[in-house]
């Protein structure tokens, strides 16, 4: 498979995420603008977030497939929200509506706390099941020629059908997390499998391990995603200054109990994936060529942090030292995310794909 790159989509200009104050969180204008941005300047695939507080992201999913032509949303959805006979009949509904671009992110939940505010109280173990049950039946739904039931751990249904089937059969699905758990369901269930960015060793460690998963099931490999925040400048100097003064407003954000209200979790995160984060940080500020974790202190690790600091040259070798230990879905997003995905799509992007290129050339040489 051809390596990609992903970006996320952004409902609102609040740099972190959370809608500054005074704002609703969803500007339609400014989402199309991004959207488009990410479609023009030539990336694969966009997150669309998941988040108790935030805009709702079929709704946000479909925006996104019906102001592009080519890329394509990666829905993130947590399975405790919806059932999943009405899940497999809206995805397959979005999945038309996006020609088949469409893919699936499934959220077990890190954060007691947040599934919580969902009334969602199932422990983590738990959650992780359900994922897997919940999987088996959105694939049983698509798959089917006649009515489906079902009785489980935590679903149960009798004779259902959908009428309406993704275009190409199935959604790929994407289970992401770094715990026993995650790499278990992903290598029997995922497609893909999504990682934050940790060093090159620790992130060969993990591919490693939801591989052996996969095998051990009989399965295809899932594709490997990791993701970075990237800091870029014409040089590495003015991109480490960039970096700074980035950090400066994470901290001050951090810092703005309005702006976080309802994205802070309280304490040292409960998810393994933060855990392993602030665990590295502890280690070193800066890993293998650029790889820096200042930015996940500042934010208690909340989601992808690290970022890679450099000049586009510099990051783009980055991010192909990730190639080549595996990872092939490629996920860059911005501390400021328009422009920066704008930057990226003009100076990163290119240069990965001209490297491979020249790899792929020099292949069939030999």
């Amino acid at each position: 498979m051809p390596v990609e790159f992903i970006s996320a989509v952004h409902t609102d200009s609040g740099a972190s995420g959370p809608a500054a104050a005074g704002r609703t969180g969803f500007d339609p204008a400014y989402l199309r603008k991004y959207a488009r941005a990410l479609d023009d300047g030539g990336f694969d695939h966009t997150l669309v977030a998941y988040h108790s507080a935030s805009p709702d992201a079929f709704q946000v999913a479909q925006f996104v497939a019906t102001h592009t032509e080519r890329v394509s949303p990666i829905l993130a959805h947590r399975p405790g929200v919806i059932f999943p006979t009405h899940t497999a009949r809206a995805l397959a509904t979005l999945d038309q509506i996006s020609d088949g671009r469409l893919a699936l992110h499934i959220i077990s939940g890190g954060s007691d706390e947040e599934q919580h505010r969902e009334g969602d109280y199932l422990n983590k173990a738990e959650r992780y099941e359900r994922s897997d049950e919940y999987i088996q039946i959105l694939r049983k739904v698509w798959q089917a020629d006649g009515p489906v039931s079902h009785e489980g751990k935590y679903f149960r249904f009798e004779g259902y059908y959908s009428d309406v089937k993704p275009v190409n059969g199935l959604v790929p699905i994407s289970v992401g997390g770094s715990s026993q758990d995650a790499y278990r369901v992903g290598g029997q269930q995922g497609d893909i499998f999504g990682l934050w960015g940790e060093p090159l060793k620790e992130t060969a460690e993990q591919i490693a391990a939801v591989n052996a998963v996969a095998d051990a099931a009989g399965r295809p490999r899932p594709r490997i995603w990791v993701s970075f925040r990237p800091i870029i400048a014409p040089t590495d100097e003015l991109a480490w200054e960039k970096a700074h003064r980035t950090l400066g407003v994470l901290k001050d954000q951090a810092q703005n109990t309005e702006l976080l209200r309802h994205y802070r979790t309280t304490g040292r995160p409960a998810n393994v994936g933060s855990q392993r984060l602030l665990d590295i940080a502890e280690r070193g500020e800066v890993h293998d060529r650029c790889l820096w974790t200042a930015p996940a202190v500042a934010t208690n690790a909340a989601g992808a942090s690290t970022a890679l600091v450099g000049s586009p040259e510099t990051v783009a070798k980055a991010l192909l030292d990730y190639v080549d230990i595996g990872c092939d879905l490629l996920s860059i997003r911005g501390y400021d995310p328009l422009n920066d995905a704008i930057d990226y799509a003009r100076h990163v992007l290119p240069l990965v794909r001209q490297e491979l290129a020249h790899r792929a050339t020099t292949a069939q040489a030999a």
